[in-house]
């Protein structure tokens, strides 16, 4: 330790930061570092001798490599609300936060701990300068004599200093400003350039667009103009084959099989021309329904099995889809993608398999179509994907194509809000895969609805009314292992269907929902008398809480939601009007009594039993909120008390913690997992610790701790 300093009275704040400036100047710290640490101790130790009548300041070089710790104590009644302080969210109009969120900006390691009436410690340091050498012991005591041979300087004189470090601080910033706006003045100069160079490109893009809009235009007028002949052609031909005329030489017959098949070809062509014309004119139109997966490929078969040549050492096969919901896009377009993918695979696979797979990732099915064909060099894996561009390969000149079915196959994909990649090697075979949302994203009313999860009887359905998948999984993860099911909904039509089948105890409700109004949703729910008793909590993105609580909300909360304020809210709007109170079974006495102290702030009610039986009465009696449950305990043990818990009609609902000093294994663990809110262990090193992890689990159970959470945390 190099210097040790109490602080009693106010000059003793000045003092700290007189000395800690000295000892900064003698590690070597420059200027600028040195007002920055004199600043940051003097706040600190300003908040001690404010707030907690004195305290003590350490100094000292620890570390490898160094850095200049600095440690000030006191014995105050603690600081409540810290959590909130450091992150900034917390105002208590005296600067107290202000000044500890500065310091931390200020160091390079910053550390607070605060208990309720035990005081508060913070522990910050600065790394030495990198080109400043490390401190022997005996240089580090020769540092430590010269500061305490210092006689303290006048307070005045460290005022006149810190309004020199202001001047200096002002004029640099003086210089800066002075930069910025020169630099100001040559960005405008470059945006002048940059506006001119758009308004070109503008007319560019522009004259692009038009060219773009007459060839669409031409494509698309005369796919329609070669339609009918080639209808004529076809028919014509097909009645010349049949006989229907007369009968045909050996040589005609050749000759109109030739024309049908340039026709067929040719017919191809303009279908996939029209096609993309309409998909580049927006004139395509999506027809979403709700389909299987497995109909879906149960058509392909029967569509593609004709493919196959007779003899062919090539296998189709087609996987049967594996627990994947129903999807409810346009079902002619995916299958319009995968014949695309098959009968390119078909077509380049001399010998071995094509198989076609689905799986679910997430909020999507990805289809892949994989074969063990020529493959294709990786400089021509994205050409494929341009308009009638073609391979060349020795199995090219043996099959006809458009070299329009991969482009096409994107842009549907796409359309449909998905995606479409591939993976190949040449001589190994190819990959193409098409990722496709369950849900068509532009979807506004579902004429389908899927019946709802079933509802698991020992927790309480939650309805989640959001557009975002993103936001719905994060919700999911938020309620996952707590007493409440989420209960998913994307619209307002699904929503609505739900509550005709069921009774959540709450609605979450996003506002800002695509194409549809949440407002009247929300207008809906308070004045209809089935379901203006639920509770309702807006979660938007939008700071508009006044206009939601006018209109019946219950709460409210801002986007993005963490998870203890989510449970909090949940639990008070489910709760708020009913008293509270939890069981302990636990034979010690000196942890019943630990865990009462520490809720001992809580509006909890506790009820104690001393061993399993008297647990169990208790808690078929009393029917508590939650239940914090002891595995060691003699005659009837803590696994025992759990499985008749479950085992009981009238308990088998209520949440159960486990709280134990007991060593389990990694089965024991995950069996108790499924009947428990959570596992927490008595061996938890610090006070603070189990009071944040008890907080954790008792909110997971349904507990109100709003209060006690701003007080202990």
């Amino acid at each position: 330790m190099l210097f040790r300093l109490e602080i009693h009275y106010e000059q003793d704040v000045v003092q700290a930061r007189q000395r800690t400036r000295e000892i900064a100047e003698q590690l070597g710290f420059d200027a600028q570092d040195q007002a920055r640490l004199a600043t940051a101790v003097s706040e600190i130790a300003r908040n001690a001798f404010q707030y907690a009548k004195g305290g003590m300041v350490e100094f000292c070089v620890e570390g490898e490599p160094q850095a200049f710790l600095i440690r000030v104590e006191d014995r105050g009644e603690g600081i409540p609300h810290l959590a909130d302080v450091l992150a900034g969210r917390y105002n208590s109009g005296t600067g107290m936060e202000l000044g500890i969120v500065g310091t931390r900006r200020l160091m390079d390691f910053f550390e607070i701990e605060s208990l309720p009436g035990q005081g508060t410690t913070v522990v910050m340091s600065k790394r030495l300068s990198k080109r400043t050498p490390s401190f022997s012991d005996s240089q580090l005591q020769q540092i430590r004599e010269t500061v305490i041979g210092r006689s303290p300087q006048n307070p005045y004189e460290e005022i006149q200093r810190q309004n020199q470090e202001l001047l200096r601080a002002m004029a640099e910033l003086r210089k800066r400003e002075e930069e910025l706006i020169h630099l100001n003045r040559e960005l405008e100069d470059t945006n002048r350039g940059v506006v001119a160079l758009y308004a070109e490109l503008d007319e560019k893009a522009d004259s692009l667009q038009k060219a773009n809009e007459l060839k669409t235009r031409f494509l698309s007028n005369m796919s329609h103009e070669f339609r009918t002949p080639l209808n004529s052609i076809l028919s014509l031909s097909r009645m010349l084959l049949a006989r229907m005329d007369g009968d045909l030489t050996t040589e005609q017959e050749k000759q109109v099989t030739f024309i049908q098949k340039a026709a067929i070809g040719l017919s191809e062509l303009v279908n996939d021309l029209l096609d993309l014309a309409k998909v580049e004119a927006g004139k395509i139109e999506v027809r979403p329904s709700t389909f299987e997966v497995s109909d879906l490929f149960a058509t392909l078969r029967g569509m593609l099995r004709p493919l196959l040549v007779q003899g062919s050492s090539v296998a189709l096969i087609v996987e049967e889809p594996n627990a994947i919901p129903p999807l409810y896009t346009d079902e002619s377009k995916v299958a319009q993608i995968l014949r695309n993918f098959v009968s390119n695979a078909l077509k380049f696979t001399q010998e071995g398999e094509v198989r076609v797979t689905a799986i679910q990732t997430g909020h999507t099915v990805t289809f892949s179509v994989s074969d063990t064909g020529i493959g294709i060099a990786p400089g021509d894996q994205e050409r494929i994907f341009e308009d009638f561009v073609q391979i060349e390969s020795p199995l090219q000149k043996q099959v006809k194509g458009t070299g329009l079915g991969l482009p096409l196959s994107r842009k549907l994909a796409e359309l449909l809000g998905g995606s479409i990649s591939m993976r190949s090697e040449l001589d190994q075979g190819s990959t193409f895969t098409t990722s496709i949302p369950i849900v068509y994203p532009h979807a506004t009313e579902f004429p389908t609805l899927q019946q709802p999860a079933p509802l698991e009887p020992n927790r309480l359905p939650i309805l989640a009314v959001e557009d975002h998948p993103e936001t719905l999984f994060i919700y999911e993860k938020h309620l996952q292992e707590s007493t409440y099911q989420l209960i998913p909904t994307r619209t307002l039509a699904q929503a609505r269907l739900v509550l005709q089948q069921v009774r959540p105890m709450a609605i979450m409700l996003d506002i800002m929902l695509e194409g549809q109004n949440g407002w009247t949703f929300l207008r809906e729910l308070k004045g209809d008398e089935t379901t203006r008793t639920i509770p309702v909590l807006v979660i938007t993105i939008i700071d508009n809480e006044k206009q939601a609580l006018a209109l019946g909300a219950n709460d409210f909360l801002i986007k993005p939601v963490d998870r203890l304020p989510l449970l909090n809210k949940l639990n008070t709007l489910i709760n708020k009007n009913s008293p509270q109170k939890i069981l302990l079974i636990d034979d010690d006495p000196a942890y019943r009594y630990l865990v009462k102290q520490l809720l001992v702030n809580t509006p909890l009610s506790i009820l104690e039993a001393v061993n399993g039986q008297e647990g169990l009465n208790l808690a078929q009696r009393e029917y508590p909120n939650a239940i914090v449950l002891d595995l060691e305990m003699p005659e009837i043990g803590g696994f025992d008390v759990l499985e008749q818990l479950k085992n009981n009609s009238v308990t088998q609902s209520i949440p159960v913690i486990i709280h134990s000093s007991a060593q389990l294994d990694v089965e024991v663990q995950s069996q108790l997992a499924k009947q428990s809110i959570a596992i927490l262990s008595k061996e938890t090193g610090s006070q603070t610790a189990t009071i944040a992890q008890l907080q954790d689990a008792l909110v997971k159970a349904g507990i109100v701790l709003d209060a006690w959470g701003q007080t202990n945390v």
